[in-house]
């Protein structure tokens, strides 16, 4: 016999839960208009997420203002802000004129 639990897992070994991904429902339905806009634009944009990104970035923020997810500066989920996206796209068209 297996001195590790059922199914061959160790027993004693407590679960580490992931870092994200795990988040409390939406239940109360606080953030349905944002999700419902963000699922509407997935669907006239032929499923292309690009296209729909400030969407989503509403319906995180929604989450975090609810608090349905942990608060975090929106750089760490992909999101960069107007001015830096400005400065970056300046910095690839004076690359390529060069």
């Amino acid at each position: 016999m297996s001195a590790g639990g059922a199914f061959g897992g160790n027993r004693g070994v407590s679960p580490v839960p992931p870092e994200k991904g795990v988040f409390p429902l939406d239940h109360m339905h606080l953030c349905d208009q944002a999700k419902k806009e963000y699922l509407n634009c997935l669907k006239t944009s032929g499923h292309q997420s690009e296209k729909c990104r400030h969407f989503s970035k509403l319906y995180l923020e929604c989450r975090m203002e609810k608090n349905l997810m942990a608060k975090q500066d929106m750089s760490e989920l992909g999101f960069v802000k107007e001015s830096d996206k400005e400065a970056s796209e300046e910095k690839i068209t004076e690359s390529i004129g060069n």
